[in-house]
């Protein structure tokens, strides 16, 4: 068990209130303790939210390196939530107030649009996982797959790799999430396609033996896109929080006549960006998770942060609906998967690019616009002795 100190701090950063935290201690860790009792930890690690409030152009410094990157798309929560996770002693109305001075036209541009849905409905946690594959950046050679709780909208799993065709690949994302769990959804809900064909006979095989209503081949559901609503609408969220920021930056690249979708080009586009992208998703999966969902018009979907929804559904009046399976049969399954390379593209562009790299002195870039400035060289680099 991780020591109390780092939980607490840890549950603190992610920006959840004393009960939150207190709840989460319990349930997950077994770590009970009084309100009392944390406020006091809490003094002691000199973890606060009113006093010490953080220098007012330190807030400003940080909010101006976010809306210069690929945070420049989130709204006022978003980047609350990102100031309270690193550290920043600041409320929510300051944040808002210093994006509507610092970022004015990103704030019009954020104007809420509201239209008419039809009502989703989940029995609770781990009864529904949507999953889809997001392709905007694929012309790039990034291909990102997600997974979400329908319940809780929780992520299950978001994966940057050099493929979301693979069933092998994406089969694996499932059966890491499997074995975390240690038991699988009721139900998986996913557009008709062949990257989906080892998940769906996975999942039909863990579920062959028990006997609730949607047990073996009825635990699988394939459907349009648009019925895939959970994961849909959460790819759009996606869209305004992370990936437009990189949409922009390699049409730009490609405008520039820098990129023509060769082998060579996305395969240097991988090696730049990939791991880039995938720290950011992990955080996009964090801060959402940790978010609050506001209360909608959709009586049955419940509100509160998903981290919450997920961990603790009795508060929600529901339970687990997660299916206990065989820890040998997840084995058989795990022996069928393909797993992540450690190479983010083609090994031997791979090796290449760390040999030119070392030969001139550069470093692995650390934001994206030193990542383009890489990708540049490289390719510079690699024309010069094609």
């Amino acid at each position: 068990m991780a020591d109390r100190d780092e939980l607490i701090t840890f549950y603190f950063r992610l920006g959840l209130n004393y009960n939150e935290i207190l709840v989460n201690l319990a349930h997950r860790h077994n770590v009970i303790l009084s309100i009392r009792s944390l406020k006091r930890w809490l003094r002691k690690l000199g973890l606060f939210r009113r006093k010490k409030i953080t220098n007012i152009d330190d807030v400003v410094s940080f909010i101006q390196r976010q809306i210069q990157g690929s945070n420049q798309l989130p709204g006022y929560r978003w980047i609350h939530l990102k100031c309270i996770q690193s550290g920043l002693v600041v409320t929510q109305e300051t944040v808002r107030l210093l994006l509507k001075l610092l970022d004015p036209v990103g704030v019009l541009l954020r104007s809420r649009r509201r239209l008419r849905r039809r009502r989703y409905y989940s029995k609770g946690p781990d009864f529904l996982w949507h999953l889809d594959g997001y392709d905007k950046l694929k012309p790039y050679g990034i291909c990102i797959s997600g997974c979400i709780d329908g319940f809780s909208r929780s992520i299950i799993w978001l994966e940057a790799y050099k493929t979301n065709n693979d069933p092998k690949v994406i089969a694996s994302y499932y059966v890491e999430a499997v074995k975390a769990r240690q038991g699988c959804p009721r139900i998986i809900r996913a557009d008709r396609g062949t990257e989906n064909g080892y998940i769906e006979q996975m999942q039909i095989f863990l579920r062959r033996n028990h006997t609730d209503s949607f047990a073996g081949s009825k635990s699988f559901l394939y459907g349009r896109s648009t019925s895939n609503q959970r994961i849909e609408c959460w790819w759009s969220t996606m869209r305004k929080q992370n990936s437009q920021f990189w949409i922009n930056l390699f049409a730009n690249i490609r405008d520039d006549g820098l990129f023509s979708g060769s082998f060579l080009y996305v395969n240097i586009i991988q090696f730049c960006f990939m791991n880039l992208i995938q720290a950011e998703l992990d955080e996009v999966a964090r801060i959402w998770n940790s978010h609050r969902i506001r209360s909608s018009r959709n009586q049955t979907a419940p509100s509160g942060r998903p981290l919450m929804m997920y961990s603790v559904p009795e508060l929600y009046e529901t339970s687990h609906q997660i299916r206990d399976v065989d820890v040998e049969e997840i084995c058989v399954c795990e022996g069928e998967c393909t797993p992540k390379s450690e190479y983010p593209c083609d090994e031997t562009i791979f090796e290449l690019s760390c040999i030119i790299m070392e030969e001139n002195g550069w470093f692995k870039p650390s934001d994206p616009f030193a990542a383009a400035q890489l990708y540049t060289s490289l390719r510079g680099a690699f024309n010069a002795v094609l």
